[in-house]
């Protein structure tokens, strides 16, 4: 029996490669290669994408992030509310703004929980940093209504969540601003780092500009102290081509998690479920057991990938020790760091194996039980 991946680019670049391949070289025989022409077209195809007036191309998604809480004047002494399960460039993208990320507890659906947020805000909260994980929109609505009461700007973590829909409406398009990565495993991926913010407000993209240049609008003239974050022309151009299959790959992925579900309904491991009123786009498909490590062994004998997002939380990270959360502070993401589990999954991948997967957990099930 062949070995079963975790992901398989390969099978993306052999759907459409030599579209990719044609882009570059088109790139290549132009020269151009930082903030020309394929950027400008990325940047206007994707805003289209998200229904927004403005998409800004940056170096990658934590940059996104945090380059928005420079742009809206967020730093030191200013605190910054951030979901207790993710990856921790959420947390990271507050620091490195010089705020503060102050944790909330989530719902079983992963996502930041908005019951939590009211006892978390401070005088010295300025924003929300929802996070849209594994592919499923956060519950906007009650976050946004959170925030308008207490005056607080919601950046869009939507590092995950290309394509995903609340009430209809695009992730990119549900907050002020939305920060996105396209490293190469996201839905939308580029063949390396990149990433971008997606805002409707016309002032903020325009310092968003800037701050991505060194501060500058007009070369060699720098307004402000900015940096070097910048979608570059070849990234851009592959971008481009694989947006063009953005939607046909998020509907790929929901078959593949409807097969998933079919096959494993019947088992004693908790299964993701898509919330109402959401559209998911099925990043990752994650299962969650209280045996998960046994279960992940048990795949790897069987020839089967599979991985962890994410093993331990941000809070209790020794990179963040300085803000002294200890454990217990966040029992649910704490419980979900222990017990997910994210299966094969691709878009291009063969629906058989979905089979395969769920035979073997199926057989690990069987042998717990014994």
């Amino acid at each position: 029996m062949d070995d079963i991946a975790f992901f398989d680019l390969n099978a993306q670049h052999a759907a459409f490669g030599q579209d990719i391949k044609r882009a570059i070289d088109s790139v290549l025989a132009r020269s151009h290669l930082i903030l020309g022409p394929e950027l400008e077209a990325f940047e206007s195809e994707f805003a289209a994408f998200c229904g927004v007036r403005f998409c800004v191309g940056v170096g990658s998604g934590l940059d996104a992030l945090v380059l928005v809480l420079r742009a809206l004047g967020i730093g030191a002494g200013e605190e910054v509310l951030v979901p207790a399960h993710t990856f921790i460039a959420t947390w990271l993208a507050v620091t490195q703004a010089g705020a503060t990320p102050v944790g909330v507890d989530v719902n079983e659906d992963f996502t930041i929980n908005p019951a939590a947020l009211a006892s978390s805000i401070t005088p010295r909260t300025r924003a929300i940093i929802p996070v849209h994980l594994y592919g499923q929109p956060a519950a906007m609505s009650a976050i946004s209504e959170v925030a308008a009461r207490h005056g607080l700007a919601v950046i869009e973590d939507a590092a995950q969540a290309h394509g995903a829909k609340f009430r209809g409406r695009v992730t990119g398009g549900l907050g002020l601003a939305a920060g996105f990565s396209f490293y190469p495993t996201k839905n939308l991926g580029a063949l390396g780092d990149g990433g971008a913010v997606t805002t409707d407000d016309p002032q903020l993209a325009a310092r968003l500009r800037r701050l991505r240049n060194y501060g500058s609008e007009v070369k060699y003239i720098h307004s402000e102290q900015g940096t070097n974050s910048r979608l570059d022309e070849l990234q851009a151009a592959v971008l481009r081509v694989k947006l063009r299959h953005l939607a046909a790959g998020n509907s790929a992925r929901r078959a593949l998690a409807a097969r998933y579900h079919e096959a494993l309904t019947a088992l004693p491991i908790a299964l993701p479920h898509t919330q109402p009123e959401r559209e998911h786009v099925w990043h990752l498909y994650v299962i969650r057991s209280a045996v998960r490590d046994d279960l992940a062994e048990h795949l790897r004998h069987q020839g089967i990938g599979s991985h962890i997002h994410y093993p331990i939380p941000p809070h209790l990270q020794v990179a963040l020790a300085n803000l002294d959360y200890r454990a217990g502070a966040f029992p649910v993401a704490e419980r979900m760091a222990a017990e997910v589990l994210s299966l094969p999954f691709w878009p291009e991948m063969d629906p058989v194996l979905t089979e395969r997967v769920a035979t073997s957990i199926a057989q690990f099930a069987a042998e717990d039980v014994t």
